[in-house]
C-alpha cells in the first residue's frame, strides 16, 4: 500500500457559518455527535491513510486541544498554525514540507462525505506513473451551485471551454478531495496568499489533472441550515466515538 499522507483545509473563518463559529472553528462544529472534522481523520485512518497535517488559523489552538497528536484516532497528526489564513494553495504550499515528497490527499475540512479515502492510494500510484500533477473528485452539483465547476470526460478534467463537450457534459462540481504533486506548489512563495482555483484551471488547459465522479454522499456544510439537515440524517453516535 502506498505511503500516502493527506491534509486537511481547517483554517477557514466560517463566516457563513457565524454565529456558531464566532466562538467554534468550522471543523469542530458537531454533526452527528462529532465534530466533522473527526469524520474525515476516522475514515482517513479506516482507509490505511494515518500521517495528516491540519492548517489553521481562526480559533486554531481549539483544534490542537481537541485533537492533540492524533493517537487517539490511530494517527500522526501534524500542525500548520497560519495566524492569518492563506487559502487553500497558499496553504498547501506554506505546510508542503510536512506532506513528504510523493502525491498526497487533501481533503476540505467543511465537507461530509462518506467517499472510501482507500482509493486514493491506487490514484496516487497512477499520478505517480503520469505527467498529471493533480485527480480531482467531483460531485454532482448540489442545489447551492447549480452551475458546476469543472467538466469530467474520460476520466480527465477539461477545460471548460471546451464547447464540443458542453453540448453532452454538465459541469460538475469539485468535492474539495484530490490528490496532488508537491511540484504543483513548490513554486509558491511560503506564506503567500493564494487559491487553489486558478492554479487548478491553469493546470487542467495544460492536460495534467484526471479527475473520477462520486455519487455518494457528500455535503458542503456552509450554513447552520445545511449543518442541522446533516444532523438529522446522520445516524446516533455509537458508544467508541472520539471526542
Amino acid at each position: 500500500m502506498t505511503n500516502l499522507n493527506a491534509m486537511i483545509l481547517a483554517a477557514g473563518r466560517g463566516e457563513r457559518m457565524r454565529p456558531l463559529t464566532d466562538h467554534t472553528p468550522k471543523p469542530l462544529l458537531q454533526v452527528g455527535g462529532k465534530p466533522l472534522i473527526v469524520w474525515h481523520i476516522e475514515r482517513l485512518v479506516h482507509a490505511g491513510i494515518t500521517g495528516l497535517v491540519i492548517n489553521h488559523a481562526h480559533l486554531g489552538v481549539q483544534i490542537e486541544q481537541v485533537l492533540g497528536d492524533g493517537s487517539q484516532f490511530g494517527a500522526q497528526i501534524q500542525y500548520s498554525p497560519e495566524g492569518v489564513a492563506l487559502e487553500t494553495a497558499g496553504g498547501i504550499a506554506y505546510a508542503l514540507s510536512l506532506l513528504g515528497n510523493g502525491p498526497f490527499a487533501v481533503v476540505n475540512g467543511d465537507v461530509y462525505c462518506d467517499y472510501d479515502f482507500a482509493r486514493l492510494h491506487s490514484q496516487a500510484e497512477d499520478l505517480k506513473n503520469t505527467q498529471d500533477n493533480a485527480h480531482l473528485i467531483l460531485v454532482n452539483n448540489p442545489a447551492h451551485h447549480p452551475q458546476g465547476d469543472f467538466l469530467l470526460h474520460g476520466g480527465r478534467v477539461l477545460p471548460t471551454n471546451s464547447q464540443q463537450l458542453m453540448i453532452n457534459n454538465a459541469q460538475l462540481t469539485f468535492s474539495g478531495i484530490g490528490l496532488y504533486q508537491p511540484s504543483l506548489f513548490a513554486h509558491i512563495p511560503r506564506g503567500s496568499k493564494l487559491p487553489l482555483s486558478p492554479l487548478l484551471r491553469e493546470q487542467i488547459a495544460l492536460g495534467k489533472v484526471s479527475g473520477e465522479l462520486y455519487n455518494g454522499i457528500w455535503v458542503d456544510v456552509g450554513t447552520p441550515q445545511r449543518l442541522e439537515e446533516l444532523d438529522k440524517i446522520l445516524p446516533a453516535p455509537q458508544n467508541n466515538t472520539h471526542v
